[in-house]
């Protein structure tokens, strides 16, 4: 059974960094890029950056420059280091994996942008 368990959210202040981790479970983590998202409240949800199975990312102009994704394959795990934070980078944050026909979703983690 494929779980990602997001974690690292939190409150921080303009400027400030937090590190997001994505734990993925099952066998989908080596082969599948995994993305991450973000929702504010009356916004569209956007796509943060994506690491590709290889070492490729990608990331939303509204970030690059900022943030960086990275996967540990030992831990089945891949983080969004968040710096330079800014109030519009508040929303629920993501993980996703796309398998096949199938997409994975954690239960996303809060971030908080104060001004």
């Amino acid at each position: 059974q494929v779980q990602l368990v997001e974690s690292g959210g939190g409150l921080v202040q303009t400027g400030g960094s937090l590190r997001l981790s994505c734990a993925v479970s099952g066998t989908i983590f080596s082969i599948n890029p995994v993305v991450w998202y973000r929702h504010a409240p009356g916004k569209q949800r956007e796509l943060v950056a994506t690491a590709v199975s290889g070492g490729t990312t990608h990331y939303a102009d509204s970030v690059k420059g900022r943030f960086t994704v990275s996967r540990d394959y030992a831990k089945n795990t891949v983080y969004l280091q968040m710096n330079s934070l800014k109030p519009e980078d508040t929303a629920v944050y993501y993980c996703n994996v796309p398998s096949g026909n199938r997409n994975y979703w954690g239960q996303g983690t809060q971030v908080t942008v104060s001004s």
